[in-house]
């Protein structure tokens, strides 16, 4: 595609070689940020920077609860880009399937490790880094999960849960530098969310009142608009991007 003219901005875009993060990365590209992506597979990561434009994105490659890597990304993309103006925290993991009352509690702190306490740490990094000096501001992608009762994938909603405090805490701190939001996005088409509709595609789709499951350019556009200066007066919020499925929930 034809990149536009360089914003000036940067972002750096956790778990993003593929799905919800790579939609983001591209919508932040498309805009004329530069981005920093990270990703546990350095070849799926380099592909990915490769389609999105190699001479504006930056890929890191490691796991998003090792410290070392959360250094060597934040640290990376101020030598590369000289500053760090929005993180996305997308990073997540959900390796367990089945009632919390069975819940291995080695699998419930390795979700709470990736998905809650990595977020935390790269939002310090970004902090020291760029941010608290300069503005800013951080998208932590949650889900509906975190905003209700989620059968089966309880650690990954609790964890999601524990996100969308974090945001407020965030928000609250970082004020009025940087501000921090969230989006609870429902079902997205993507290889993490593929056991939740593969097969049965049209049958998850009829429940949404749009009627059809989200895809990752949903979300990259949200997280677009929550990084913008449009919502220069947003903080401290959980955007829900659902496809009006919770509009099902009333009586009748």
């Amino acid at each position: 595609m034809e990149l536009p003219e360089l914003s000036g901005k940067v972002a750096l875009v956790t778990g993003a070689s593929r799905g919800i993060g790579y939609g983001v990365a591209e919508a932040l590209v498309a805009r004329g940020d530069r981005v920093c992506i990270t990703g546990r597979g350095e070849e799926a990561l380099k592909e990915a920077a490769e389609k999105l434009g190699a001479d504006r994105v930056l890929a890191v490659a490691g796991k998003a609860h090792d410290l070392d890597h959360q250094a060597e990304a934040v640290e990376r993309t101020m030598e590369v880009f000289g500053r760090v103006d929005y993180l996305v925290n997308n990073a997540g993991t959900n390796p367990v399937f089945g009632p919390i009352a069975d819940l291995d509690l080695g699998v419930a702190r390795k979700v709470f490790e990736t998905n809650v306490v990595s977020a935390l740490g790269f939002a310090q990094r970004t902090w020291h880094a760029w941010q608290k000096d300069n503005g800013g501001a951080i998208v932590n992608i949650a889900s509906v999960a975190g905003v209700s009762a989620s059968p089966f994938i309880g650690a990954y909603g609790i964890s999601k849960a524990a996100m969308i405090n974090l945001t407020l805490q965030l928000a609250h701190e970082f004020a009025p530098g940087v501000r921090v939001n969230a989006i609870a996005p429902a079902v997205v088409k993507t290889k993490f969310a593929q056991a939740l509709y593969e097969g049965r595609e049209a049958e998850a789709a009829a429940a949404y009142p749009l009627g059809r499951l989200g895809v990752p350019a949903d979300i990259g556009g949200a997280a677009a608009f929550l990084t913008s200066d449009q919502a220069d007066w947003i903080t401290g919020q959980t955007l829900v991007v659902d496809g009006g499925i919770f509009l099902n929930a009333g009586v009748g």
